[in-house]
């Protein structure tokens, strides 16, 4: 079975340790890895995982092009690498960078509301989804944080009500620490959820309860990296108890048909 992890962090060498720590702080746990391209490539080869979805996320306007070019710098070296890229609410021409990140052979756009400092459904950013929406390019979240108010369910369902053919994914099942607020998603074609960061805390019956909900074909494997450690993160998810059938559906499948890739 081929295995996809789709939703990974990457960084420059010169800055991955202080960057891996700096999300560790933000978070309160302790980060499993530097952050580099050759851990994540190593560790993925040592989990039996062929493909993996590599972002960063730009936390300063400025930030926007460089990164995008060291992931799809990475993604030439490393073929194991599926990247997506990173803009900023306060990117100045949002539509002059997604050209370039197409003409780069990136495949999505990651958001991170609570780092960037916007809510998800701030109207200045409806411009940008709308050309995002009828680029089809998708689109991840970073869902849920109940210290802040920038990321929560309720901010992406209003997107998704906005801009019913933009393909969001919403990370950490839809979630993070706001599951209880992730139940009132609309079982919905074009929204998906990753299992990245979550499995550590979720209870089986309550991840196997959103699977159910919203169908195996929303849903992708995620690690998280390097947060946690792919083999890890791949172990937990295959002792949900889930069918062959539905473990590939989401450790494949999901992802192949969201951004039409084999």
């Amino acid at each position: 079975m081929k295995i996809t992890d789709s939703h990974a962090h990457i960084f420059p060498q010169k800055i991955a340790l202080k960057a891996s720590g700096a999300t560790g702080e933000f978070y309160g746990v302790e980060m499993h890895h530097d952050g580099m391209a050759h851990t994540l490539s190593e560790k993925l080869s040592e989990a039996g995982i062929s493909r993996a979805l590599v972002c960063s996320p730009a936390t300063t306007p400025h930030q926007v092009e460089s990164i995008n070019d060291f992931i799809a710098e990475k993604c030439k070296k490393y073929p194991e690498f599926f990247g997506v890229a990173t803009l900023h609410p306060d990117t100045e021409d949002s539509a002059k960078e997604i050209e370039r990140i197409e003409a780069l052979g990136l495949h999505g756009v990651k958001y991170h509301p609570d780092f960037q400092r916007f809510a998800i459904d701030d109207e200045k950013m409806f411009p940008t989804y709308a050309l995002l929406e009828r680029k089809k390019i998708p689109v991840l979240f970073h869902t849920g944080d109940k210290r802040y108010d920038f990321s929560g369910p309720r901010r992406l369902i209003r997107v998704l009500e906005k801009f019913p053919d933009l393909k969001c994914i919403a990370a950490h099942f839809g979630g993070y620490s706001e599951w209880e607020h992730a139940w009132e998603y609309p079982k919905h074609k074009n929204l998906y959820f990753d299992t990245s960061s979550s499995l550590w805390v979720m209870k089986p019956d309550e991840a196997l309860a959103f699977i159910d909900k919203f169908g195996a074909e929303q849903f992708m494997f995620g690690s998280d990296f390097p947060m946690w450690t792919p083999a890890e993160e791949l172990s937990k998810f295959l002792n949900l108890g889930l069918t062959e059938e539905m473990n590939e559906q989401i450790l494949c499948k999901t992802f192949e048909t969201l951004f039409g890739t084999v």
